[in-house]
């Protein structure tokens, strides 16, 4: 029976999963990939603690985190702890109160887990992979654009082929919005409705207010405000004040940047994208692949988080969910992730120290190679080499006697020699 990742999975709770070796691989080579295009830019690695003090934590905590957040209490301190549910805010904490005598701008990445409580609802993760960059002491439209390309460039990287960018503007929604006679629920179901691209509804609660028919048409635009550069032309005639006019100039010059690095073909602009309304200052952006409706990466500006640890500095990231990344590229990543080992060596005599030698050697020329302890038959242990994925099996006698190679992936078997096998020159093939 071949080994698979699909057993089923018991005595976990909700939310969390165990991932076998072909899930482990495949998780693995997403953040390999992603950490080179972040090298590639000139991003430094940082690692986050798993646990925090909760009240410093909250800190740079945006609406919703706070309860999500698993919470206990410390029997060393006295106060409470939690797991970290998003790892930006961490960032934000070490560049204000471990780098904030470091020269402007800092450019860091992470790979970490988080945990998040999650409605009851099946398919809900509460064991979180990220993998992201902050880019910290930056502002300006080529700040901006230098995430969103990164974002294509990563996307890229990982084997997606199809897929967008929608770009958002949250300060010309609010902009929009600024100073309008609205009671804060009325105010929270337009938002939602815009949100849901549901004209409808957005029609029936304008009813519910008394602004001005020009106010209503700047409103009811928002969600029909999507597509391509063009969509900027249309969001101008539609807005009237300062604001929002100031925020499409921002786009208009995040725009002609990424025109510059090429990646405009996967970019949509979406002025009617509200996601992290109370989080984010400016620019806003999720990626989205072809028929899979979750994002598998979000980002945006935030210039107001560092401060909250004492520390002002403007910034802009994005974060990936590398089991969004995963899901979407399950059978992509089929073709690019095989965890398979290079040898496993099987010894037929009593005298094993030949068989211990070559896997020494090899080891130090790179391959990875494993020993074959267990006492059984060649068969059976070529039987065992299929099932774990090894690329070929060595049967190894006696030193200086010649060493049969098989290859796992076409039945082929060579004879090399002892000499042969200790030239630097040696390749598997």
């Amino acid at each position: 029976m071949r080994f698979s990742d699909s057993t089923p999975e018991t005595d976990l709770p909700k939310g969390v999963r165990d991932f076998l070796p072909l899930k482990a691989a495949k998780v693995e080579y997403l953040q390999q990939q992603l950490q080179q295009v972040y090298t590639a830019w000139g991003f430094r690695p940082v690692i986050t603690p798993q646990l925090e003090f909760l009240d410093v934590l909250e800190r740079g905590f945006g609406e919703g985190l706070r309860e999500r957040t698993f919470r206990f209490d410390d029997r060393q301190s006295g106060r409470l702890l939690a797991f970290p549910p998003d790892m930006t805010p961490q960032i934000a904490r070490i560049a204000a109160t471990r780098m904030s005598e470091r020269p402007l701008p800092l450019r860091l990445c992470y790979s970490g887990r988080v945990l998040r409580h999650t409605e009851q609802q099946a398919g809900k993760d509460r064991d979180i992979f990220q993998s992201g960059v902050e880019l910290i002491g930056l502002d300006g439209p080529e700040a901006d654009a230098e995430m969103i390309a990164m974002a294509v460039e990563s996307l890229i990287a990982v084997g997606a082929q199809e897929f967008t960018i929608d770009i958002g503007q949250v300060e010309f929604f609010r902009g929009v919005m600024d100073g309008l006679p609205l009671a804060p629920r009325l105010a929270e179901q337009v938002a939602d409705a815009i949100l849901r691209k549901d004209s409808s509804e957005l029609k029936l609660l304008l009813v519910q207010s008394e602004l001005e028919d020009n106010t209503c048409e700047e409103i009811l635009a928002l969600p029909r405000l999507y597509g391509g550069r063009e969509v900027l032309q249309r969001a101008e005639k539609s807005v009237s004040n300062e604001r929002s006019r100031k925020a499409l100039d921002s786009l208009a010059q995040v725009l002609d940047v990424l025109d510059v690095y090429g990646v405009l073909d996967h970019v949509t602009i979406d002025l009617g994208e509200l996601r992290g309304l109370n989080y984010h200052t400016g620019i806003t952006f999720q990626g989205f692949l072809a028929g899979v409706g979750q994002t598998v990466c979000s980002g945006g500006r935030y210039n107001n988080l560092t401060e909250k640890y004492g520390f002002s500095a403007p910034s802009t990231g994005f974060t990936f969910s590398l089991l969004h990344l995963l899901f979407a590229l399950d059978k992509v990543l089929d073709e690019r992730v095989v965890p398979s080992c290079d040898l496993l060596i099987f010894s037929t005599g009593e005298n094993l120290r030949a068989a211990q030698q070559l896997a020494c050697q090899l080891r130090n020329r790179g391959y990875s190679v494993a020993r074959d302890i267990l006492d059984r038959t060649q068969t059976e242990a070529l039987e065992y080499a299929r099932q774990m994925n090894y690329r070929y099996m060595a049967v190894v006698a006696e030193a200086d006697r010649d060493v049969e190679i098989i290859s796992l992936l076409d039945g082929k078997h060579q004879q090399v020699s002892w000499q042969r096998l200790n030239q630097s020159d040696f390749e598997l093939q």
